[in-house]
């Protein structure tokens, strides 16, 4: 064809604008009856982790290990539970609380409570030859801003804020230590009484009326993580149909 359009053109029938306007609206054609390929989309893999990591993770599994928290236990969104950490029923971790079971166990026993910008730890081993796991029992509060490292509190005890906690230290049931408190590694807070300062010296032995209300407070505070439980609704949209609800009644929401 083009040798044709040649020789014509040499006899002066085509000018070389016709011949480009002839190829281009060949190619036009051209283009316009070409099958348009397919996109290819590449599909996830089967087998690859689904984690999200544009934010915070409340749970961090390190190796084999996965925090375990029990069904009505109440974790905080911004909390942080990394590895070996055990979390039993009834008890809270809250706003800000990191609780890091990369080296060792923590345990937080029922209806305890590790309170706001807390941090609890455990090294690989105790100098003092004691467990060098972290294990608060049953009924105890941790006021926020402490710090607890392979340490072991007993049942019902009270830890005041900005307490620090050192390896191996002991704080044995129905005692409190007062705000502010430094534990040495290695030292024991017998049972019944009250402690404070730093480093911890003892102060008095502690009434039959405030033993009692040491397990109370512990309740008091399982009670008020009940209403933050049932607000934090991370895989349900049921309060969606609460707020059309209240609307449809002339609820301000």
């Amino acid at each position: 064809m083009a040798t044709s359009i040649a020789r014509f053109s040499r006899r002066g029938g085509l000018t070389p604008n016709l011949i480009r306007r002839f190829f281009a609206a060949e190619a036009a054609v051209a283009r316009n009856t070409e099958t348009p390929k397919p996109k290819l989309t590449p599909s996830p893999s089967p087998d690859r982790a689904k984690w999200d990591y544009r934010g915070q993770r409340q749970i961090v599994p390190l190796g084999q290990w996965l925090p375990k928290v029990a069904v009505d236990a109440y974790v905080a969104p911004n909390a942080v539970l990394a590895g070996q950490v055990t979390v039993w029923d009834g008890s809270s971790v809250w706003n800000g609380a990191v609780l890091r079971g990369d080296l060792n166990k923590i345990t937080l026993g029922f209806c305890s409570n590790v309170q706001e910008r807390c941090v609890v730890h455990a090294a690989w081993s105790s100098p003092t030859g004691l467990p060098a796991e972290t294990l608060i029992d049953r009924y105890v509060t941790v006021g926020a801003y402490s710090l607890l490292r392979s340490c072991t509190i007993e049942p019902e005890c009270i830890i005041g804020q900005h307490s620090i906690l050192m390896e191996g230290s002991l704080v044995e049931t129905r005692s409190i230590l007062e705000a502010g408190s430094v534990v040495p590694p290695g030292r024991r807070i017998p049972s019944g009484e009250l402690w404070g300062g730093n480093p911890a010296r003892f102060i008095r032995t502690l009434t039959n009326e405030e033993t009692l209300e040491i397990p109370k407070l512990a309740v008091a505070i399982n009670h008020l993580s009940g209403d933050y439980f049932s607000e934090f609704l991370p895989y349900s949209t049921v309060y969606l149909e609460v707020e059309k609800f209240k609307k449809s009644l002339g609820i301000a929401v």
